[in-house]
């Protein structure tokens, strides 16, 4: 009579599990493949009803997210970027920040007060459906953005006329120390 290990056991059954898993994997994808929609969200769990695919339209929106931005941040007029680029709503997910454009330009109006240095160059830009995501280097804004400076994520959700409605960030500061010489930004 052979003896099982319970080690060999566990082993075994992992193992089936994971090439059931794989398996599983590829057919959900091969079937999903055909029937691919983007998935989009906003904060109340629907789906976005702005998911545009034309390239004029992803550009419009990326040209408005940045414009927005610098408007608000490097031109140090909130306000006006709210008029020009704002939608109907703008829900905020920056748990420092409460929801609404008023609340959008009385921070941005005493952000640039308090840091009339602070700058956010954007580095790059990405559009999919109804969001673009911007990464940027922001700086002048000691002690907020650090002396190297912040690495920042911004995701804005556009409507359907191209107006933001919706905002999520990240930032980091600029790492002290660099071990592969490559720019974080």
């Amino acid at each position: 009579m052979k003896i099982v290990i319970p080690s060999r056991v566990v082993t075994f059954v992992a193992a089936v599990s994971v090439a059931l898993s794989l398996c599983l994997t590829v057919v959900v994808v091969r079937i999903g493949v055909a029937q691919a929609q983007p998935v989009t969200g906003s904060s109340d769990g629907q789906n976005s009803q702005a998911c545009v695919r034309s390239k004029h339209h992803l550009e419009r929106n990326k040209h408005n997210a940045v414009a927005f931005y610098t408007t608000a941040f490097n031109d140090k007029n909130p306000r006006l970027a709210v008029e020009l680029y704002g939608g109907d709503e703008y829900i905020q997910h920056n748990p420092l920040a409460a929801n609404g454009f008023d609340a959008f330009i009385g921070f941005g109006e005493g952000f640039t007060a308090a840091f009339p240095d602070a700058h956010i160059e954007i580095k790059r830009v990405f559009a999919e459906c109804d969001f673009v995501i911007t990464h940027a280097l922001a700086t002048g804004a000691v002690p907020v953005y650090t002396e190297r400076g912040t690495k920042l994520v911004d995701i804005f959700r556009l409507d359907e006329n191209g107006k933001i409605v919706e905002h999520w960030d990240v930032g980091a500061a600029i790492s002290a120390q660099n071990n592969n010489g490559n720019p974080e930004v």
